[in-house]
């Protein structure tokens, strides 16, 4: 290898430290006699790894781990032979389980026994975390690629899924007598609504508000994912009125607080991507402020809607490219909008929406304001990547149970907000008795559950924009 800490290996040591470092599967009949992997082993990896520089290095190390160090596929076969061989022979039950229970064993890859013993190791866990975020980095810019890497990140995926399940979360709530690194943690990390300043963060762990974070037994301290709550008297409609620069109020007055709006969630950790943490998160957090404010009746989230302006100018674009006139306009809001620009065509409408100027043109957001809610609506409730919701925070919200209540104009009027979204916020409402059966409903048969005002947008839209 290199000089220690250039950041580079030469391609033999790599492979010698990882020979070192993976365990060989024991065989079958040993498996619960065979020795751990020395605990020096595990600590050499960790080292060597974090010598190497972010990027390339690391890319090709954990290539190397998955292509080499995977499941052997010649015992595979041979004991899905096995099995086959015994159910066709219609042997008695506890010989086809054990013929099955060792192919089980077979298809462990060689790198899981690497993993599990680093999960083991003091610090350990938090090291696989940061290693799963290098993998989704890598495969995410293409620097690891191919189905042996894949398959690794959905071994490691699963097993920090067990290693981060509820037993082993707790629940913390954040004040500003929080340590100052937690707070600093949880100003960095927010990725929904960015946080201004100190006053700013004070605001959000203040009086009417609430913020709570999970902590991982084996990471204590350390915010894995966040959620921020604002305590109302109604479901706001816009994050102006909740994130607005004001000095914080110093006392609650409980009795006017009956709704509590989830209005920031974020994962601080990328590796835990795709861990099951926001929904545990939120169960606990209502349960929590069920004990605590009993006189709470509504509980609904005020969320944003990635992904809205692109997927419009991207329908914009394929409907110029198949006739001259868009559809998705109807024929007076054209001429509206032209009265005002001086075009309708197309590529104006793209110019506007890709622009965060026209929300400066009064007259311009009052004659949008009605095509954008209804293919916002449609967009929300319409468009399916295999028949769930393609919005990924709709899909989240849905398959927890909530219904979608309310879709809302200029409710985020920052840049952040109307170049993702127009502006446009929508409320996900959780009515606690309805969850589990709204969530089945959805998962299983892939129904969503929406509001009169939202079928109504729907609707205007089946009516009015082809697609």
């Amino acid at each position: 290898r290199g000089p220690a800490g250039s950041g580079t290996a030469s391609p033999a040591g790599m492979e010698e430290l990882l020979s070192r470092s993976v365990p060989p599967l024991p065989p079958y009949e040993t498996k619960e006699k065979a020795p751990p992997p020395a605990e020096l082993r595990g600590a050499e990896f960790v080292r060597f790894y974090r010598s190497l520089g972010a990027g390339q290095p690391r890319a090709e190390l954990l290539t190397r781990l998955a292509r080499g160090f995977g499941v052997e596929h010649g015992r595979v076969a041979e004991f899905s032979a096995k099995v086959l061989q015994a159910r066709e022979q219609q042997r008695e039950l506890g010989a086809l389980l054990q013929a099955e229970d060792r192919l089980r064993y077979y298809l462990n890859p060689r790198y899981r026994g690497l993993f599990q013993h680093l999960g083991r190791l003091e610090g350990g866990l938090r090291f696989l975390v940061e290693l799963r975020a290098d993998l989704l980095e890598g495969l995410a810019s293409k620097a690891v690629d191919g189905p042996h890497v894949k398959e690794m990140n959905g071994v490691l995926k699963n097993m920090l899924s067990e290693w981060f399940s509820t037993g082993f979360l707790n629940l913390e709530r954040v004040t500003w007598q929080s340590p100052c690194e937690v707070l600093q943690k949880i100003s960095d990390s927010e990725a929904v609504h960015p946080v201004r300043n100190w006053v700013d963060m004070k605001r959000r762990v203040g009086a009417y508000r609430r913020c709570y974070y999970f902590s991982h037994c084996a990471i204590p301290g350390e915010p894995l994912i966040v959620l921020h709550v604002a305590l109302t008297t109604d479901i706001s409609s816009s994050i102006q009125t909740i994130v607005k620069e004001v000095p914080p109020l110093e006392t609650e007055e409980t009795d006017k607080i009956t709704t509590a709006i989830f209005y920031s969630i974020s994962l601080t950790q990328q590796g835990l991507q795709g861990v099951e943490l926001g929904t545990y998160l939120i169960k606990r957090v209502v349960k929590e402020l069920q004990k605590e404010l009993p006189q709470i009746k509504a509980f609904s989230t005020l969320s944003p809607i990635p992904g809205f302006t692109k997927w419009l100018v991207g329908l914009l674009s394929s409907q110029t490219k198949e006739l001259e006139r868009n559809e998705l306009f109807t024929e007076s809001e054209r001429q509206e909008i032209s009265e005002i620009t001086g075009d309708s065509t197309t590529e104006t409408l793209k110019k506007l929406l890709n622009n965060n100027e026209w929300v400066r043109a009064e007259k311009l957001v009052e004659v949008l304001h009605s095509p954008l809610m209804r293919l916002c609506a449609w967009y929300l409730y319409g468009e399916k990547h295999r028949g769930y919701a393609l919005n990924p925070v709709a899909n989240f919200h849905l398959q927890n149970g909530s219904v979608m209540w309310r879709i809302n104009w200029m409710a985020d009027t920052s840049p952040r907000g109307i170049a993702a979204s127009c502006g446009i916020m929508v409320n996900y409402r959780y009515f606690l008795e309805d969850r589990a059966s709204n969530s089945e409903a959805y998962l299983g048969t892939k129904q969503i559950k929406a509001s009169e005002q939202v079928l109504s947008l729907v609707s205007q839209f089946q009516q009015n924009s082809k697609l």
